[in-house]
């Protein structure tokens, strides 16, 4: 008796005769993937080519950052919005027969695109339909789709306990997918470290097409794609996580300063007591250029009480003046959308929309290891106060210490632990309307990047893979399914130091032919 899986297998190979014998099919055409996938799968309502009417605008809602699309203008050939695990399969099976790339999207939050834009043909895997989350309370585990997004995920965990939580972003639109595979940093990473220090198992398609969890992929695998950068070993299609134990309440404070009120100063003492306060203290300080003037804030989260909190400020941070009005007590949750800028009282249900607004932007990542001079600082807001800046410039200072301190720079393929001070998130944002000015925007912060190099850590010069930077450099834009190894070394060794050597090593062995590849993928060797 023939199974579905020998049926499928069956067709798979007809099709392939079909196509191999037949000069009349071209390797880019739309029609010939769908047949293949229909073959394959016996479906093809989760498809989109060029020819159905909503194609062009399913692209668009994708894209959230337009300058990278002006940079890749090529289109995919199809968009699938797969239900199913064997939808991807299908997928995979029919791109290796056309030379397709396939970019799989979460919730599309790369910085260059690189989860929606590509300079050769390809499709898009959306996985915008695979969503689910499951929660075991008593276990304080949860199984997560990997087109979720944080905001689900947030939510879900609310809705089942008060004093459950993840450590992840503070972004609620970021997919789960992306964040978890680069790491994941966030408000609670000097109490819990990172997402993916909480993932304990996974589901991801090889280039074979196989479904593989946790014992089945291996445990070279398995520490590959907790923190090695999205696109280059399979498709994940959910993540088990464990969660963490949160009081009933913490505590969130902002407080604000302008350069009137000595913040370089300030600034430089925040980099030597911020990394070596009670872990449950997390203070990020926003550094942004608006009109000529800068505005420097220091934002916190506090798993505890006021008093607690206020205690350790007044006793090793006083240069602050924080007082018990800057505080307020809420729930873990509340502090989610706190932290995500949502105004309070809020509905936690806000948390479910997917909707981002799209702009043009540009963002580069720096660690620092040794605390920046005053005058360091004060060179940095010069550069802020300039006029000709767009809409938003700003900086971002990530406190480290904690559990970040604790575990091993192998532990996993993030290796941004012992020895971190701080680490910085560099953007621009400029409107439509303002792109005539883009390349002048450009040039600032490349010369910005320059005048940190002083700065910031060296040999290599480090960068976090989820804080996606396309200047540190590229795969060759290529058909070929070899990589230049040599020239993936340098921003390798950025974003993943010397775990970039044992990426390339389980790339070799789980994607010899480099199936799964991208601008900045992982190189077999």
């Amino acid at each position: 008796m023939n199974t579905p899986t020998r049926t499928m297998h069956t067709l798979l190979l007809s099709i392939i005769f079909l196509i191999s014998s037949s000069p009349k099919i071209s390797a880019n055409t739309s029609d010939d993937f769908v047949t293949c996938i229909q073959s394959y799968n016996n479906s093809d309502g989760s498809i989109y080519t060029p020819e159905n009417s909503s194609f062009s605008t399913l692209l668009q809602s994708m894209v959230q950052n337009f300058r990278a699309q002006t940079e890749a203008p090529l289109k995919p050939i199809a968009i699938l919005t797969p239900s199913h695990e064997t939808e991807m399969q299908a997928a995979i099976h029919c791109s290796k027969i056309f030379g397709l790339q396939i970019r799989v999207r979460s919730g599309g939050h790369d910085f260059e695109g690189l989860s929606y834009l590509s300079h050769v043909p390809f499709v898009i895997i959306n996985l915008v339909n695979l969503r689910s989350i499951s929660i075991d309370t008593e276990k304080k585990t949860a199984w997560v789709e990997a087109g979720a997004i944080l905001g689900e995920l947030y939510h879900a965990i609310a809705m089942k306990s008060p004093t459950l939580a993840f450590p992840t972003g503070t972004c609620p639109t970021i997919g789960v997918g992306g964040h978890f595979s680069g790491g994941g940093f966030g408000m609670m990473s000097r109490k819990f470290a990172l997402s993916a220090d909480h993932v304990i198992d996974a589901k991801i398609i090889s280039y074979e097409g196989q479904v593989l969890d946790r014992k089945s992929m291996g445990e070279d695998l398995f520490w590959a794609i907790r923190g090695g950068g999205g696109g280059s070993f399979g498709i994940v299609t959910s993540w088990k996580i464990e969660l963490v134990t949160v009081p009933e309440t913490v505590t969130v404070f902002n407080v604000s300063r302008t350069l009137d009120d000595d913040t370089a100063e300030l600034v430089h003492k925040w980099q030597y007591v911020a990394p070596k306060l009670d872990e449950n203290l997390f203070i990020r300080i926003f550094i942004d250029g608006i009109n000529g003037t800068v505005h420097t804030s220091f934002k916190s989260l506090f798993i505890g009480g006021a008093n607690d909190l206020l205690n350790i400020m007044q006793k090793s941070f006083p240069e602050l003046g924080l007082t018990k009005a800057d505080c307020v007590e809420m729930t873990w949750i509340e502090s989610v959308l706190y932290m995500a800028n949502y105004p309070r009282g809020e509905s936690i249900d806000v948390l479910l929309n997917r909707e981002y607004a799209g702009t043009y932007f540009k963002v580069k990542s720096d660690f620092v290891t040794h605390p920046i001079s005053v005058d360091g600082l004060e060179g940095l807001f010069e550069m802020l106060q300039e006029e000709d800046l767009p809409y938003y410039a700003g900086l971002q200072f990530s406190p480290y210490g904690g559990k970040m301190e604790e575990i091993s720079e192998s532990s996993l393929p993030f290796p941004h632990r012992a020895g971190i001070v701080f680490m910085i998130e560099t953007a621009l944002m400029w409107s439509e309307a303002d792109t005539v000015n883009a390349d002048r925007y450009m040039s600032w912060i490349n010369n910005y990047y320059k005048y940190m190099t002083t700065y910031v850590s060296k040999s290599p010069r480090r960068a976090y893979v989820n804080y996606r930077d396309l200047d540190l450099g590229v795969n060759k834009y290529t058909k070929s399914s070899t990589s230049n190894y040599m020239e993936a070394k340098k921003w390798g060794m950025q974003y993943f130091n010397n775990n970039f050597q044992r990426l390339v090593h389980v790339k070799s062995k789980v994607d010899p032919t480099n199936f799964f590849r991208h601008e900045q993928s992982i190189p077999p060797f």
